[in-house]
């Protein structure tokens, strides 16, 4: 029910979702009446829960905690933590979602906070970043839980020993506030992390680094940052190409390569932060992603729950 679109995004990706994953089965929690209606004819494999309430975007996370425990939000929590279901998807308020999932599943033994993480695009592939601001201020001891979580999220898509890195103002040990130089050397100290240093905001795309580490605060605005450039440069194209007949004729020459692309840039293909360090895989969609990017913020969820995500995390945490 949350997010800029609602239903208008949820409803044609879960869908999608049903038609691509023939083991998948979903349930819809909101606004039964108002889900029944938009989607018509329910297809296999889609259960409706009916939610009397509904966390608004503007809910402050403390009260939507004392207030809204019949809203869709809660139930979907509530399911999880009964392992009546195996992971959530939630387009709406992020800091009600964090609040929520901490009372009701409980953090990982060895995790202070949940970290928000999502993938980024590079030159040789994807990194992963966070926090995205699920936690505006953090200590160094903090950082380096969100280093293990993400290296074991880098582990399970593959990546022997990824490389973790810290998000500063220069690649110089000396530069950057004292929480980032402590963190650097608990890193440095840290075995269980293969540190790789510092890296520069105009490096996150160069491919240095699997996973970089840095506050929700810094995180937050470096990934509504790429967001806004790739809109930008994507409008200054599409600008440019339709300037007149000669520009037409080339964007046209132009379009198959343009299309793959934006296809590989596009912010909706990497839609899907994962709440790290909660007992269970809760799924953050983007608050304005379509249904394309809400469909892949399922297939997030799918993929978490078939390496066992969190079960990941927790041997990483235990292993000295």
């Amino acid at each position: 029910m949350g997010g800029d679109l609602g239903l208008r995004s949820s409803l044609p990706a879960a869908v999608n979702s049903l038609q691509r994953f023939p083991n998948l089965h979903l349930i819809l929690v909101g606004a039964a009446a108002q889900i029944q209606s938009a989607l018509g004819t329910a297809p296999a494999r889609l259960t409706i829960v009916d939610a009397e309430q509904v966390v608004e975007m503007n809910d402050r996370p403390s009260a939507a905690l004392r207030h809204k425990t019949r809203s869709s939000m809660r139930i979907a929590l509530d399911l999880l933590a009964a392992r009546e279901v195996d992971a959530v998807v939630s387009g709406g308020n992020t800091g009600a979602l964090m609040a929520m999932s901490l009372i009701v599943l409980r953090n990982i033994p060895g995790i202070e906070r949940p970290a928000m993480c999502t993938a980024l695009p590079t030159k040789t592939g994807h990194c992963l970043l966070l926090d995205l601001g699920a936690n505006v201020d953090c200590d160094a001891e903090q950082l380096q839980q969100f280093a293990l979580m993400g290296a074991a999220l880098a582990a399970s898509d593959g990546i022997e020993n990824p490389r973790v890195a810290l998000l500063n103002i220069g690649a110089e040990s000396a530069k950057g506030n004292e929480q980032v130089k402590r963190a650097h050397d608990i890193f440095s100290a840290d075995t269980r992390i293969n540190y790789s240093g510092f890296v520069e905001g105009d490096s996150l795309f160069d491919g240095i680094a699997d996973v970089v580490v840095c506050d929700g605060f810094a995180g937050n605005i470096a990934l509504k940052t790429c967001e806004g450039t790739a809109k930008l440069i994507a409008e200054k194209m599409r600008k440019q190409f339709s300037r007149n007949i000669f520009t037409r004729a080339a964007g046209a020459v132009a379009m198959p390569v343009l299309k793959a692309l934006y296809l590989d840039l596009d912010p909706q293909q990497y839609n899907g932060a994962v709440l790290l360090g909660v007992r269970g895989v809760v799924i953050k969609s983007h608050g304005n992603s379509s249904s394309a990017g809400f469909e892949n913020a399922i297939v997030r969820a799918i993929t978490a729950v078939e390496k066992d995500l969190s079960g990941l995390i927790e041997r990483r945490l235990s292993h000295n």
